[in-house]
């Protein structure tokens, strides 16, 4: 079991010897570094026209720091091992100073935004959102600098079941798969033999289901077994206490509802209404996550996510005490890895080959041997 907890939050790869054994040893890029550039915008393009169509968005601007007294800025899981960067603005010769931090994802922030922007009923924004995570284990698809398409959108309080959710997740999908298609229209050479053709359709299960598929194996391990069957999936109800006695994966508190009972397709109990959609990749052979995304907290599941969790403090927080008072908007929501994504659709071995930022020598190393190459 101690694999299961260790497995909890972090990204299933914890050292660099195994990381080696993850990379292929007969890697080349279908496209050539400039080819990657021009698609990697002609993808960004359409995901961001696509999901505005889909789900009836506009875009804004997010913010790239946050005062830490708000409560907005995103702790992605609940066990403390993910923690923001701290910075203090001295501002006039700290006569009135402000406490901030980068963020670590617009998650919460967004719900707010939806009030700022007087969205309605059936109207939501979508962010460019860029995101600084230095608690994270640097291999293929993790690195300290995220971006992601933030979204997040009005429902009514009687849209909060399984069926909207799933409805949400399969126009999301129809988008990321169009983009694919698109990627492959204007660059013939992606349309490779050596690869698998895109799934059209997502198969949905209950974390729950997959415990039972797999009940010995860690999370990662049940998601990469369970996508060799199913190459595009999306895991309901993940935060929830599992039968084993661990979640699938340690969410945060206070965005996503992970509590409320569900039915699964045979009319067994569950619990959740968000989950994660993820992909098969075919050049690592193992799972590759894509979105993450559900149906937000109510003041009532508020409360009792953070009683379980021990966090009822986080209630005296402005963002906490706006859902208490119902002065933000009931949403759903969620972040779609931009680079993660690209990385799927183009065929490509390594988040450096898409995105941006800083790698340690060892691992730079390693791609090099490996002919990945690696932006810097």
């Amino acid at each position: 079991m101690s694999d299961k907890k260790a497995d909890l939050a972090g990204p299933g790869i914890g050292n660099y010897e195994d990381l080696e054994k993850v990379l292929p040893n007969d890697y080349e890029s279908l496209l050539t570094k400039k080819e990657t550039q021009q698609a990697i915008t002609a993808v960004k393009n359409y995901i961001e026209e696509g999901l505005c169509r889909e789900l009836n968005l506009i875009r804004v601007e997010s913010p790239l720091i946050v005062d830490v007294n708000s409560g907005v800025n995103d702790y992605l899981d609940r066990d403390g091992s993910r923690t923001p960067i701290d910075f203090h603005i001295s501002n006039d010769y700290d006569k009135n100073p402000v406490d901030a931090q980068v963020v670590q994802a617009a998650t919460k922030w967004k719900r707010v935004a939806l009030q700022q922007f007087e969205m309605q009923v059936g109207e939501g924004l979508y962010t460019d959102m860029r995101a600084v995570r230095k608690d994270y284990f640097l291999d293929h698809d993790h690195s300290a600098y995220v971006d992601q398409w933030d979204w997040e959108k009005v429902i009514t309080p009687d849209q909060r079941n399984m069926n909207y959710l799933t409805d949400t997740i399969k126009k999301i999908w129809k988008v990321i798969y169009g983009a694919g298609m698109h990627a492959n229209e204007l660059f013939p050479k992606l349309n490779s033999s050596q690869y698998p053709d895109f799934p059209e359709e997502l198969t949905f299960l209950h974390a729950e289901e997959i415990l039972e598929m797999f009940p010995d194996l860690p999370r990662k391990q049940r998601e990469t077994e369970v996508l060799k069957k199913y190459p595009a999936v999306f895991i309901y109800g993940i935060g929830w206490t599992l039968a084993d006695g661990y979640p699938h994966e340690m969410r945060a508190a206070d965005y996503d509802d992970w509590v409320t009972e569900t039915v699964s397709k045979d009319g067994r109990p569950m619990h959740g209404l968000n989950g994660d959609i993820l992909v098969w990749n075919p050049i690592t052979k193992r799972r590759h996550e894509l979105t993450s995304m559900g149906v937000r907290v109510t003041k009532e599941t508020l409360k009792i996510q953070l009683e379980m969790t021990n966090q009822l403090d986080f209630l005296d927080m402005p963002y906490h005490k706006a859902i208490m008072n119902d002065e933000i908007p009931q949403s759903i929501g969620g972040g779609i890895g931009q680079s993660r994504t690209y990385m799927y659709l183009l065929r490509k071995a390594h988040l450096g080959e898409c995105s941006v930022t800083v790698w340690p020598q060892i691992l730079k190393d390693l791609c090099a041997q490996k002919k990945i190459f690696v932006l810097e």
